[in-house]
């Protein structure tokens, strides 16, 4: 799955205050896989989902596999 990302370039993690850098994060949901390029830090891992991706995108896809 293609999402439009903002630059992550002068992004840091809060939790260790690394960069973030563009990742595949891989999520599971109903037995479905998927991957997604998301920002997460370079060092400890934490992943960053917008708030647009996750009440947009990812609610859309939750709805269309929950109606199944």
């Amino acid at each position: 799955m293609k999402l439009p990302l903002e630059e992550p370039k002068d992004w840091i993690c809060t939790a260790c205050g690394c960069t973030l850098d563009i990742v595949k994060v891989g999520f599971t949901y109903m037995k479905g896989n998927f991957e997604v390029d998301l920002p997460a830090c370079s060092s400890c891992g934490l992943v960053l989902i917008s708030e647009e991706l996750a009440n947009g995108k990812m609610a859309d896809v939750e709805r269309i596999l929950e109606d199944k």
